[in-house]
């Protein structure tokens, strides 16, 4: 038995979940958990928030904003961590969290909302990467494995509750509760962070390197594709495709002279395994971010409660998770015969989705249901089978001496895919009706449309994924 595996069996969760590390593990899967719910919040009560407010036009920047300033938020964590202490780092996030969510449920309009999304964003940013950086703070190293795995089980429970407590308020017409009902969990976990989280660490004197400039380009391009998605006009929607194109390049660029890098060697060139499987990753990651009109299309098109809304468009996310656990035990070459395929899936899915959300009275049928709800998880399903072991060939792939830089790059690949997928479906569902003719006519052409198109996006991914070996 190695080292490390005696490190393991020595740890136990009791041990982990009882006394002052119970209290540590609430707070630290506490940022998590606020982060991960928040977006199931928002996702559901969204079609409430535009109906009661206006900004139609504008509903894919909620996910947009909050996701690039989420990418900010985890960029700047450890310069924070390295000038503050621990306690003083997370109750700084916390802070700027519940700022962003009472602004939110103060918002007359969906610009005023925004400016709420980018705080909310920020704050979840830093707590999102505060809650993994503390844990070899807070915990003896025979607890790290343990408390990663259980902050990590946070996402699986955010798939339970953020659509409950949105879909409750949005169901009752107080959407604006949803946002303030996160409000005393946050506090609730400061208090936790104060009494607990006491411990001193030495402040660093160096400097830390932040790849500001790829950063800055990053936002850049995902905002510039965003406010082209307002427009109905072709060439101005092409513009901001290019301007991402663009942005990459310079991206690029800069990582090859700085000492301070955004990406591993070789993330930039499909020659290059890494590169390969960053482009196999982004191309997936489409696929799942239609989840964000889901609830859009459910209320307007079959006329389902925000609640059901909400629980329907989380089983995507839920089957993400059900992958994962499938091939958790699977050898090397299973693994890559079911990833190679898993793109199928999702192509498969995505184009039962475009015939089955359009059509009237979708979910009085029994029979149609079965297969909507499995064309759902089918999406997740397919991501699931293949993400975590597509992040371990990045790993195994990274140069000497770039192993953290490969680890944390995974987590910036899958926000910027999220955030370009979804200013993408802005671009297609405002060009196919959903706000001009609006109402259920201009939702069906909009479904249709978006994911009928997001559907090509796997289709690379299979075409691609032979490639890595």
């Amino acid at each position: 038995m190695s080292k490390q595996q005696q490190i393991q069996q020595d740890a136990s969760w009791g041990e982990l979940l009882s006394g002052k590390n119970g209290l540590r593990t609430l707070a630290l899967t506490g940022g998590v958990a606020l982060h991960a719910i928040n977006i199931y919040i928002v996702t559901t009560i969204l079609p409430s928030i535009v109906q009661d407010i206006g900004g139609m036009q504008y509903y894919a920047w909620n996910t947009t904003l909050f996701i690039i300033s989420s990418i900010i938020g985890s960029a700047l964590a450890a310069q924070i961590l390295a000038q503050l202490t621990p306690r003083s780092a997370y109750l700084l996030g916390l802070m700027i969290f519940a700022l962003g969510s009472i602004w939110c449920g103060l918002a007359s309009n969906m610009s005023l909302l925004l400016v709420g999304r980018v705080l909310q964003g920020l704050g979840g940013g830093i707590l999102l990467a505060l809650s993994y950086a503390l844990i070899r703070i807070v915990f003896e190293q025979r607890l790290w494995s343990r408390a990663m795995g259980i902050t990590s089980g946070m996402w699986g429970v955010a798939t339970l509750v953020g659509p409950a407590i949105g879909g409750l308020f949005a169901q009752y017409g107080h959407w604006r509760w949803a946002f303030w009902s996160i409000v005393p969990i946050t506090i609730l976990i400061a208090v936790i962070v104060i009494r607990q989280i006491n411990l001193q660490q030495e402040r660093s004197q160096a400097k830390i390197s932040i790849p500001f400039a790829q950063i800055g380009f990053l936002v850049l391009s995902i905002g510039l594709l965003s406010l082209m998605s307002l427009t109905h006009h072709l060439w101005l929607n092409i513009v901001g495709i290019l301007a991402v194109v663009l942005c990459v390049v310079a991206i690029a660029k800069i990582d090859a002279k700085s000492t301070s890098k955004l990406m591993p060697t070789g993330a930039y060139t499909l020659k290059h395994p890494i590169g390969l499987i960053f482009v196999v990753m982004i191309l997936m990651i489409a696929g799942l971010s239609t989840e964000v009109y889901l609830p859009y299309f459910l209320q307007v098109i079959q006329q389902t409660t925000p609640l059901m809304a909400g629980y329907l468009t989380a089983i995507m996310a839920g089957g993400w998770t059900l992958g994962v656990f499938i091939t958790a035990n699977k050898t090397a070459t299973q693994v890559t015969k079911i990833f190679r395929y898993s793109p199928v899936m999702i192509i498969a899915a995505l184009a039962a989705l475009a015939l089955f959300i359009p059509m009237p009275n979708l979910l009085n049928t029994d029979g149609l249901i079965i297969l909507f709800v499995i064309a759902l998880i089918s999406v997740g399903l397919g991501i699931g089978l293949c993400w975590p072991h597509l992040a371990i060939h990045v790993f195994n792939s990274a140069n000497k001496g770039e192993e953290n830089l490969a680890s944390s790059s995974v987590v910036t690949i899958q926000l910027f895919a999220m955030a370009l997928a979804t200013a993408i479906a802005g671009i297609i569902v405002n060009n196919a009706g959903i706000t001009a003719p609006g109402g259920t006519e201009g939702a069906r052409h909009a479904a249709l449309w978006l994911f009928s198109l997001f559907a090509i996006a796997p289709l690379l991914a299979f075409i691609l994924v032979r490639r890595i070996k």
